[in-house]
């Protein structure tokens, strides 16, 4: 098995206070005092004092157990009224098509199930990071070309069977202004990050109708999308597009084929290779995210059978509030977050080539 090369770390320097941020204070929040398990033990701990039922720590903690309790609830049957009913997934039945699979993220998932007894096929124009991989077949394609989209999937349902899971992972960053984009760039970007979806939707949404057994459609986008950034006019004009078609072809589908699943990925800067040299201003409010960690959510989302709206850090859960606020203000917050100058000392992957996807805030 070859070695993956080594790419320029995103991220500021590491510093004493590295490892803490936003994220993980909601993390440690989400499964202590906002866990209706943990709220509920802390009165039936005083009642075991034998403190009063009307004694003031009891009543406070009581109505905030409650609370958090009705909460819960809500959020449970939001997601219920949302998404469906899941469907059944069956690992030894799936055929996982993943695009921009040969590294990064894309490769990840790609492991995962193939170590799990799914069958997976990547379609990249790359080999294989780390040269093969267990239950992993790799396709040469490039995804911009809907005639090389159209062979691939005619050949994997040959070879493999007939797809249920497709995840639209696949882009490529240019990093340069519009004023430096050449028609041939933007043909590129716009051609491999939003076309190319499409031309995998087209291709293999039909087989997984045709399978009957449901399926589910990942559509991997960005907060780039909604928020837009200096050096990224192309990038964040696709992942744009690409929220709007998934949220148009989640309508579509409720309607025509309730059991074909969609899974929409909202995610902030990654550390792979894709955004190389990018600096982030603040890591405690917007950290880089590990392609572990997205990978854990979009298996776990993948795996239960259900719709979703994968959006990591936390700040992307809560982009949308973003054009909520006065111009005046987001120019503010703007240049206090440096997301316009952080592609100033952008390396990313040498070449341009078709890579995995990440995003950048």
């Amino acid at each position: 098995m070859s070695t993956p090369p080594a790419y320029p770390r995103t991220g500021p320097g590491d510093s004493w206070f590295a490892p803490l941020s936003i994220d993980l204070f909601a993390k440690v929040l989400n499964v202590t005092f906002l866990h209706p398990f943990v709220c509920w033990m802390i009165p039936l701990c005083f009642r075991a004092r034998t403190m009063a039922w009307d004694a003031p720590p009891m009543v406070v903690t009581i109505v905030w157990a409650s609370f958090i309790t009705l909460t819960w609830m809500a959020s449970v049957i939001n997601q219920r009224i949302a998404h469906g009913l899941p469907r059944e997934v069956d690992l030894s039945e799936e055929v996982i098509v993943i695009t921009g699979g040969a590294s990064g993220l894309g490769m990840l998932i790609a492991e995962v199930y193939g170590m799990r007894g799914a069958t997976v096929a990547v379609l990249d124009v790359n080999d294989l990071e780390n040269g093969e991989a267990r239950g992993v077949t790799c396709y040469k394609c490039d995804i911009s070309d809907k005639t090389q989209v159209a062979k691939a999937a005619a050949q994997i349902e040959r070879e493999l069977g007939t797809p249920t899971v497709l995840i639209n992972n696949a882009a490529i960053v240019m990093g340069k202004s519009l004023l430096d984009l050449s028609t041939e760039d933007i043909e590129r970007s716009i051609s491999t990050n939003l076309l190319g979806p499409f031309y995998c939707l087209k291709a293999f949404l039909p087989a997984i109708i045709r399978g009957d057994r449901g399926g589910t459609i990942v559509n991997v986008s960005s907060v780039l999308g909604q928020v837009g950034a200096a050096q990224l006019t192309d990038y964040a004009a696709a992942k744009a597009g690409i929220t709007a078609m998934h949220r148009s072809l989640t309508a579509e589908l409720r309607d025509t084929h309730p059991d074909i699943r969609t899974v929409l990925v909202t995610a902030g800067q990654l550390s792979t290779p894709l955004f190389s040299g990018v600096k982030t201003p603040n890591r405690f409010i917007a950290p880089v995210v590990e392609p572990v960690d997205v990978t854990k959510e979009i298996v776990a989302a993948i795996d239960s059978g259900k719709s979703a709206t994968v959006a990591m850090p936390l700040y992307a859960k809560y982009i949308d509030w973003y054009n909520v606020l006065p111009v005046g203000i987001q120019t503010i917050v703007r240049r206090l977050a440096g997301v316009d100058t952080s592609m100033r000392t952008f390396v990313g992957r040498k070449g341009g080539k078709q890579s995995e996807k990440t995003s950048l805030l």
